[in-house]
C-alpha cells in the first residue's frame, strides 16, 4: 500500500504526474480543508493561480443525505430533477434548504478567502484537488459547480481514491480527466494512506491562500 508522508508530500507527488501536460490557463482549486495543502503544491508546479472551491450539497428535506442538488459561489446551482420528483419537493422546501446552505457556504467563503475575489474560471481549465476520495460525493458536486461557473474543462486530481469512485467520476460528462496516483483494491479510508493525516485547520487554509495571492503577479 502506498503511503504519503503528509498532504504536502502528496501534492508534490501529484505534481509530478502533471509534468508535461498541456493545460489551457489552469486554475488549481483545493477542496477545503484537506485538499488545499495538496493543491498548493500542484499550483506551484504548474505556475497556476490557487483558490478554493467551496460547495454545498442540497439534501432532501426529510433525507438530507440524499442530494437533490448543489450550490457554489456566485449563485451557481445545479439540481437533480429525478431526485426532486422522487422526494416530492415543493418550491418552498427547496428554497428553504438553499437559504440555509447558501448562508453556510458564504460563511465558509469569508472564513477561507476573506475579502479576496475568487479566481475567474470562465474559459479555463479547472483542476480540482482533494487529499483523497472515498465516496466521491464532494468531487462530483465540485465538478458540476466548476462547469456552472464557466470552466472550459475540468480535471479532478487526488493522491488516492477508491477504485469504484474513480470510475464513476471519470464517467461524468462534466469531467474531462481524472488523475489519481493510487487506487488500491479494498480501499477503506483516505487517512490510511497518510503517515500524518492531522486535520487541516481553517488558519492553515487562510495562510496558504494568502501566501499564494502574494506570489501571484501583482500580488501584495
Amino acid at each position: 500500500m502506498e503511503h504519503f508522508t503528509d498532504r504536502r508530500d502528496a501534492g508534490r507527488r501529484l505534481a509530478r504526474a502533471f509534468a508535461g501536460r498541456a493545460l489551457h490557463r489552469p486554475v488549481v482549486l483545493g477542496l477545503p480543508r484537506g485538499g488545499v495543502p495538496v493543491a498548493a503544491e500542484l499550483a506551484t508546479a504548474l505556475d497556476a493561480p490557487l483558490d478554493v472551491l467551496v460547495v454545498r450539497k442540497l439534501g432532501l428535506p426529510r433525507q438530507p443525505e440524499v442530494a437533490m442538488g448543489a450550490i457554489g459561489e456566485r449563485g451557481a446551482r445545479v439540481l437533480n430533477d429525478d431526485v426532486l420528483r422522487y422526494g416530492g419537493v415543493r418550491d418552498a422546501d427547496l428554497a428553504a434548504v438553499e437559504r440555509k446552505e447558501r448562508a453556510e457556504l458564504e460563511a465558509r467563503v469569508v472564513r477561507f478567502r476573506g475579502t479576496a475575489d475568487p479566481v475567474e474560471l470562465t474559459g479555463r481549465t479547472a483542476v480540482i484537488v482533494d487529499d483523497g476520495v472515498a465516496t466521491g460525493a464532494t468531487a462530483r458536486v465540485a465538478a458540476v459547480v466548476a462547469k456552472e461557473l464557466g470552466a472550459a474543462s475540468v480535471v479532478l486530481a487526488m493522491p488516492v481514491g477508491a477504485p469504484d469512485s474513480m470510475a464513476e467520476l471519470a464517467a461524468m460528462p462534466e469531467v474531462d480527466e481524472v488523475v489519481c496516483l493510487s487506487t488500491p483494491p479494498g480501499f477503506m479510508a483516505v487517512g490510511m494512506h497518510y503517515l500524518d493525516f492531522r486535520q487541516t485547520s481553517d488558519a492553515e487554509v487562510q495562510r496558504i491562500l494568502k501566501d499564494a495571492r502574494r506570489e501571484e503577479p501583482g500580488g501584495a
